[in-house]
């Protein structure tokens, strides 16, 4: 690529402007250099090589960060829209895998049990797997589809298509109910109670929907994912309170019950279709795959 300065083209510095554009998005030279696979170093000569042939700073340095100028946020908004447009074009040209992203449980407790079924259907698809459960760039991440919380924003223009409304409920061994007399949703307040650390207001959500708002349920232990927590109560070291569809092993081969069942959350699941991935045949049919097995689902 090239521009034009005083009737001549000019070579557009792409390294350096790929530099400039992952710096000034992620607010890091280290971050980008990760990114980019290159040194930090090789990130900060490219930027001031920039700022050199246009006479002017397109980054304040600050002790632990970067923030552009004015002028280098201008121009980092178009790039960042440009560099996207080119991914876009070489992703329609060029299909990679089908990639999707869920969290490490939704992958652990529902897909994998259940995508030997979808790889025997469809052998000549390729499924690459990520594992993420916040926000998301599908360009920039290369991912396909998605399967998200309500409680994530959605990025904008992404296909949305409703899986299911969230049923949740205590969980925990059957030898701790007999153990603990669980007998009663009051008997709570004198168990260990888990929690997950991605919803940490999720007791009070779901006293609050069986009508106990007097009860205070406070977490004795809280655990990075879902999964871990699951696995905690199924070993017997609490009550932990997860979605139902997340369960369903755990609870046909005995390792949980659910002492006092489940009720509807106010949370959903949602699958995302990047935009520009939507027509492929590939995504199409994994799309469809994961809605008609999804159980549980929303009438």
């Amino acid at each position: 690529m090239t521009l034009k300065e005083g009737g001549v083209r000019q070579r557009l510095p792409l390294n350096a402007l790929r530099a400039f554009e992952a710096t000034a998005r992620l607010r890091s030279m280290s971050a980008a250099a990760d990114e980019l696979l290159v040194t930090h170093g090789a990130i900060s000569r490219h930027i001031h090589s920039l700022e050199e042939q246009f006479g002017l700073p397109l980054l304040q340095r600050l002790a632990r960060s970067v923030e552009p100028t004015p002028e280098g946020a201008a121009l980092a908004t178009q790039l960042t829209d440009a560099f996207r447009l080119m991914q876009m074009a070489v992703a329609r040209l060029a299909p990679g895998p089908v990639t999707l992203s869920c969290s490490a449980t939704i992958m652990m407790n529902w897909l994998i049990p259940r995508l030997s079924d979808f790889k025997r259907a469809n052998p000549e698809i390729e499924i690459r797997l990520n594992i993420n459960h916040g926000v998301l760039d599908f360009v920039q991440d290369q991912v396909s589809i998605a399967i998200r919380t309500s409680m994530v924003r959605a990025p904008q223009d992404v296909v949305i298509k409703p899986l299911l409304r969230e049923q949740t409920g205590p969980l925990c061994h059957p030898d701790y109910v007999a153990r603990h007399g669980l007998d009663s949703i009051e008997a709570l307040s004198r168990v260990r109670i888990l929690t997950a650390a991605t919803r940490p207001n999720a007791w009070a959500e779901w006293t609050h929907k069986v009508g106990h708002d007097g009860l205070s349920l406070g977490a004795h232990e809280s655990y990075e994912h879902f999964y871990l927590v699951i696995q905690a109560a199924a070993c017997g070291l609490g009550v932990a309170l997860a979605p139902r569809y997340l369960v369903e092993n755990e609870m046909n081969s005995g390792a949980l019950v659910a002492p006092f069942g489940f009720v509807e959350s106010d949370h959903s699941l949602n699958l995302w279709i990047a935009p520009h991935e939507r027509l492929r045949d590939e995504v199409r049919k994994l799309a469809t795959w994961i809605e008609e097995h999804m159980e549980y689902a929303t009438p």
